[in-house]
């Protein structure tokens, strides 16, 4: 098959078992896999399997055993949980490049939260035996897993810590700084971040009721930080929501 009938059906959805060239970027451009040895990052590749998956797609649920190690490289998994009240609650999003699911494989225990694709989302999947046979392979992939997991628990710690003594509009204009970074198209002088995150979501992530967070995007909308479109955000001005971030 040559390289312009490829791209053709690549356009089309047809080809599922290709990554297209920007699904492939997302995944090269990532901070931790972009680090590992060439023949560490072409072994991954040559294991994994292209998974697309519609908006809303379970991934894997609480209580699961652990089958594969994931690499988002479209769109975004949510990892939540389910409340005592029965609600579902978001902790966070995977975006593009990031790779989870590793810690399950490596313990033995079942997943700890449900995962789903948020959007419109394909993933590599690498599974448990492949897994196995990379760390068996690649003592390499030991020390770059310990580097990874030592980051994750690093930002567990900062977002605890800014729980607990930042206020509310800080924390928001830290997060939509971050979804900007993930998920942000520059158009001129604005950035509109792709991903659509209602204000329930976006309160689950900070901890914070959905008017209280409603209440501090109307205060970014008047300082002229961002605008609120029914299903977006836009931000007009990093300088004023780093400013808010770093009260």
């Amino acid at each position: 098959m040559n390289s312009r009938v490829l791209l053709s059906l690549q356009r089309q959805g047809m080809n599922s078992t290709v990554l297209t060239i920007l699904e492939r970027s997302n995944i090269d451009s990532g901070s931790w896999f972009s680090k590992l040895s060439l023949a560490l990052r072409t072994d991954i590749l040559a294991r994994a399997t292209v998974r697309r998956l519609k908006d809303g797609a379970m991934l894997s649920s609480r209580g699961e055993p652990a089958e594969e190690w994931i690499g988002v490289a479209r769109g975004a998994v949510r990892v939540s949980s389910v409340s005592l009240s029965g609600k579902q609650v978001t902790l966070t999003y995977a975006e593009p490049g990031v790779w989870f699911g590793d810690i399950a494989l490596i313990d033995g225990f079942p997943r700890t939260h449900d995962a789903s694709a948020y959007g419109e989302t394909t993933l590599l999947a690498v599974r448990k035996a492949d897994f196995k046979e990379l760390l068996k392979t690649h003592v390499e992939l030991y020390d770059a897993l310990l580097r990874l997991n030592c980051r994750r628990l690093r930002l567990m710690f900062d977002t605890i810590e800014d729980l607990n003594t930042r206020p509310l509009a800080s924390r928001l204009a830290k997060q939509i700084l971050l979804l900007a970074r993930s998920y942000g198209v520059q158009q001129g002088e604005e950035i509109r971040i792709g991903l659509q995150l209602a204000q329930e979501d976006l309160a689950q992530l900070l901890g914070a009721s959905r008017q209280r967070v409603n209440q501090e995007l109307k205060s970014f909308e008047r300082d002229g930080a961002v605008r609120v479109e029914p299903t977006r955000l836009v931000v007009l001005s990093k300088d004023k929501l780093l400013q808010i971030a770093e009260r």
